[in-house]
């Protein structure tokens, strides 16, 4: 009804013309882009904008609520003397594109041109400074708002906590935070999300616990904290607290769940995960199908994560990638492949994680070849640059198919410095092929960045003692132990009845220790019973038990 209004007036005003607030009337009654065109067209012809400062300010704010950046954005640079609410609205719309510099930029220029900043300014502002990471400009911010008396406002001083806390910044944030005589749900899980992002999770659930009002969203807060913290047991347990306190779990909620589950296999309770989704219809939405997806294949159901793949009806890259990365994990890497040729032939563009994706499932697949081709697509006819993952897979990719001096070859003409991970897959790569000389070089590559890996210890350690260079393997030991580096317990989990169990090497803390060493004796001794089979032999002389 507002549009035929709307429309019938304009038809009117082209016969009789247009005054101020005729044109203030119309702006409000807009309710689609064509209208606002027709709009912004009479108050030209009529001379409107850019004279009358109010309409020209209203018709920039109404692009920038259609979300129209480049209309709003021309529209603004004609406005003589915009206002603050107009400067606003413009940096409200370069932090809703993440462009936080230019937000910060549009903030600057509203102080240069005499205003005075409100508290909605100021949050903006407050917000492209922790977009940014930048805790000079935070701060300049702050002192600002303290000039202007803005802080005494909740919604303010909220963005300061969050702003210090997204700058790494615990103490200010925590100053800022006890001099608040009013605090929101806002104010505490913003803290909250202090604590575990600068002082750990292990404090941020104290703090939690210390919570007068505790809300779904701050439930997820510390849920997904734990499971970026890889402590995903942990994560469930809350989980379990959260739903018998009354709280209805929302869509990032599941997709934290659902990635605990993946990081432990936890296959039965990820199931029951997907039919309250589905019951509640979070399964609707992208971001939790993917993470069913991932989990699924994570816990050895790659025909669960398929089905749902294909349930999904507007895949986007990430779903290509996360059901590539799947058959990736589970070892098929010419299905992987296939999906890849899939996804481009459906008309989606692959990102830089699909290549590494594909790039790995080539790896695995031993499809050395077709590793290359893609690799050298990826930079020509998709013009991503390759980035550390992109030559780790290839670097994998040669190593196992024994072509180690082209590994070497590519690392010495990487365009970056090549990380632990990359000198990790050729040391692995040159132990599995005898090359001592590539593999002494990669180890050292690795103790130089990481001192404190037992394992690369213990695998030089086994290399010189296989050659009978005795030396070095001493001058290893002998590192571990003035270093104090110690070989770190093998640790596993297994999921009974719901309930997920962790253990470590020689463990003697689980509940059940008695009965699963028991247990373990009877296997022993029926294993000893069974007859001992033939030796393998290995060669003259030699036999392997």
């Amino acid at each position: 009804m507002a549009r035929l209004c709307c429309s019938g007036e304009l038809l009117a005003l082209r016969r009789g013309g247009m005054n101020r607030s005729v044109c203030h009337h119309l702006l409000t009654q807009c309710k689609t882009i064509r209208e606002l065109q027709r709009i912004h067209a009479q108050a030209l012809t009529h001379g409107l904008h850019p004279n009358q400062q109010s309409i020209s300010c209203k018709i920039f704010r109404s692009y920038a609520e259609f979300g129209r950046p480049a209309d709003a954005g021309r529209l603004f640079d004609e406005i003589p003397h915009p206002d603050i609410i107009s400067f606003t609205s413009l940096m409200s719309l370069h932090l809703k594109l993440d462009h936080h510099w230019k937000a910060i930029s549009v903030f600057s220029h509203a102080i240069a041109s005499g205003h005075r900043p409100d508290g909605f300014a100021a949050v903006g502002a407050l917000s492209a400074s922790g977009g940014l990471g930048d805790q000079r400009i935070g701060s300049v911010v702050h002192g600002l708002i303290f000039r202007c008396g803005l802080d005494s406002e909740l919604v303010v001083c909220n963005a300061l906590v969050d702003m210090y806390c997204r700058c790494g910044k615990f103490e200010p944030a925590r100053t800022v935070f006890d001099r608040m005589l009013v605090k929101d749900e806002v104010t505490w899980g913003s803290m909250l999300y202090g604590y575990m992002k600068c002082v750990g999770v292990d404090s941020a659930l104290s703090f939690f616990y210390q919570m007068p009002m505790k809300s779904t969203v701050s439930w997820t807060a510390l849920i997904t904290g734990h499971v970026q913290d890889k402590q995903p047991i942990q994560a469930l347990e809350l989980f379990g607290k959260m739903l018998l306190e009354g709280h209805r779990p929302n869509h990032i909620t599941i997709v934290g769940v659902l990635s605990a589950c993946a990081d432990i296999g936890a296959l039965d309770l990820g199931r029951a995960i997907h039919g309250y989704g589905s019951k509640s219809n979070a399964t609707t939405n992208i971001i939790v199908t993917n993470a069913l997806m991932d989990m699924y294949a994570k816990s050895g159901s790659i025909a669960s994560a398929f089905s749902v793949f294909e349930e999904v009806q507007m895949k986007d890259a990430f779903t290509w990638t996360t059901m590539i990365s799947s058959f990736t994990v589970q070892g098929n890497g010419r299905k992987a492949v296939e999906l890849f040729w899939d996804m481009l032939r459906s008309g989606i563009l692959p990102n830089s994680v699909t290549f590494v994706s594909v790039l790995s499932a080539c790896s695995h697949a031993g499809l050395i070849q077709e590793g290359r081709e893609l690799f050298d697509k990826m930079r020509e006819v998709y013009h991503i640059d390759p980035r550390l993952e992109h030559y780790g897979c290839m670097v994998d990719l040669l190593g196992r198919g024994g072509l180690l001096e082209e590994a070497e070859a590519l690392i010495d003409h990487m365009d970056v410095e090549p990380d632990i991970v990359i000198w990790r897959s050729l040391l692995s790569a040159c132990l599995a092929h005898g090359n001592d000389r590539l593999a002494e070089i990669a180890g050292m590559e690795i103790i130089k960045r990481e001192p404190g890996d037992d394992g690369v210890y213990v695998l030089l350690w086994n290399m010189y003692a296989l050659s009978n260079r005795w030396k070095e393997a001493l001058d290893m030991r002998k590192q571990m132990l003035s270093r104090k580096i110690y070989k770190k317990p093998g640790c596993s989990w297994i999921e009974v009845d719901g309930v997920v169990h962790e253990f470590l090497v020689e463990d003697k803390t689980h509940d059940a220790r008695r009965e699963i060493y028991v247990t373990l004796e009877i296997m022993a001794r029926h294993l000893k019973m069974d007859p001992i089979p033939s030796p393998l032999v290995l060669t003259d002389g030699e036999h392997m038990l």
